[in-house]
């Protein structure tokens, strides 16, 4: 079988570090999906506007690796115990494909043919697409459905301390953005301590922080 990339998609995520764990978690990273130029038919694309939601399927395309392991360490487990690798979303699999449900914000039309424009995004900047299908809410949505070891890692919501003379350096269109992915912690589990300072890349910017119990505090914001 061959996977053929019918697109890419365009981020505000230059580098791993800092992007949603999962799709949906902060609905204000935009993504704007481009397609090939074979695939850059308004007819493929018909309907499509109908739906509120997408399903991406892509390319984990800096963890792609020809061995694998059965069992992974997830980062919200604290780094130090395995699970295994088909009871996580880890990017290190036999196949380094994702999945992520995204809002359909509207459709461009471009001098690069329709582009779509979703929310919600959790891809890294240039990520190759290989099918996209719609979300049906009657079938996809499970209310009953059982979170396994994620359900209790749930609760690890920042406090975030972004002092005024540094947040009105950020493009006010992506400010309410960046609050909501520091607010949720990009660090890795197991780094717990008060006095590292960490750098997060975000929509051109490079912001500085520290985090103390429950509270991250920017120390710093540059342009990259």
């Amino acid at each position: 079988m061959e996977l053929k990339i019918i697109a890419r998609i365009y981020t505000d995520f230059d580098e791993k570090f800092g992007i949603p764990r999962q799709s949906g978690i902060c609905k204000g990273t935009v993504g704007r999906i481009v397609f090939e130029k074979e695939y850059r038919r308004p007819e493929a694309l018909r309907g499509i506007d109908g739906y509120s939601h997408l399903w991406l399927i892509w390319q984990f395309s800096e963890s792609v690796r020809d061995d694998w392991s059965p069992t992974v360490r997830p980062p919200r487990l604290g780094g130090n115990k395995r699970m295994g690798v088909f009871a996580t979303r880890s990017p290190f699999r036999p196949n380094p494909i994702g999945l992520s449900s995204v809002e359909l914000l509207g459709i461009e039309h471009t001098v690069e043919g329709e582009v779509l424009v979703v929310g919600g995004a959790d891809i890294l900047n240039g990520t190759p697409i290989y099918d996209i299908k719609p979300y049906l809410k009657f079938t996809d949505c499970h209310d009953d459905a059982m979170g396994g070891f994620a359900d209790g890692v749930l609760d690890y919501r920042l406090e975030v301390d972004f002092p005024n003379e540094l947040l009105a350096k950020i493009c006010e269109s992506k400010r309410d953005a960046l609050i909501t992915l520091l607010s949720n912690d990009p660090r890795p589990s197991y780094k717990n301590d008060g006095e590292q300072e960490y750098g997060m890349s975000y929509a051109g910017y490079e912001v500085r922080f520290k985090v103390e119990n429950k509270l991250l505090s920017v120390t710093g914001v540059d342009k990259r």
